[in-house]
């Protein structure tokens, strides 16, 4: 395997599987790590679509995680998603995990016949031109809404899932006023959601949503993920996620 002298190999510790990350890029965090054990009840055979795929550490974890049949990638940036397509080879998912190289708005083309039974999405958390920006361009594109904002990731949602199709995704709370309006928008409805807070003095910092295309209303909020004790060790849900107990 061609590792560049930038990048590192890191051990996922589940089934063996491994990731390549930049070390100067953005790499993934807890965040994906959260979402990929929130979407591993996803159904048996399932074609799934990884909106913002990054280093591929969703479809890599899912493909771990649960039977689904295939998974692709999308990923604009053009060194990020040929570092995906590594690890893909890397762990040996070349016929489930196929990364695409494409703008997440020009995608529906390339999908047009077929429905999908699963979105997922890790999308960039801040609104263009607020917060603090990164100076290296990978991590900008990936934290803010550069080139796809929220509204597009949920709308290309909609366009390519198959009624009763589901998507999961995880944000920021403030930003969830806008991600339920948006769902409710694209007849998707908010089926299922998550608080996660670092601490349970603390306020929340992420939050886990599910939604299903054409569904009848109803939100169940389920107990929140604690993710430190009081010493900073991490909580025993998070331990049993991350496959440490």
């Amino acid at each position: 395997m061609d590792i560049k002298e930038n990048e590192r190999i890191d051990d996922l510790e589940y089934k063996g599987l491994k990731i390549i990350q930049n070390k100067e890029g953005f790499c993934f965090g807890m965040d994906a790590v959260l979402l990929s054990d929130f979407a591993k009840e996803l159904k048996e055979n399932s074609k799934v679509l990884d909106l913002g795929t990054g280093t591929g550490i969703l479809g890599i974890l899912l493909c771990g995680k649960t039977k689904l049949s295939k998974i692709y990638g999308i990923e604009i940036q053009e060194e990020v998603a040929e570092m995906a397509k590594r690890s893909v080879k890397l762990n040996n998912l070349e016929e489930k995990f196929e990364i695409l190289n494409k703008d997440i708005k020009e995608i529906e083309n390339i999908f047009e016949k077929l429905s999908m039974d699963v979105v997922i999405t890790n999308p960039p958390y801040k609104i263009k031109d607020t917060g603090i920006k990164n100076g290296k361009e990978t991590k900008i594109l990936s934290r803010h809404e550069t080139t796809a904002n929220l509204e597009d990731f949920i709308k290309i949602s909609a366009k390519l899932l198959k009624q009763y199709g589901e998507i999961y995704m995880v944000h920021r709370p403030e930003r969830l006023v806008d991600i339920l309006s948006l769902l409710r928008k694209y007849k998707i409805e908010p089926k299922v959601l998550k608080m996660v807070y670092p601490k349970k003095d603390k306020s929340p910092n992420l939050i886990l949503i599910k939604g299903i295309k054409g569904a009848k209303p109803f939100l169940n909020v389920e107990k929140p993920l604690i993710i430190y004790n009081e010493d900073n060790s991490y909580t025993q849900e998070v331990l049993k996620i991350y496959n440490k107990r």
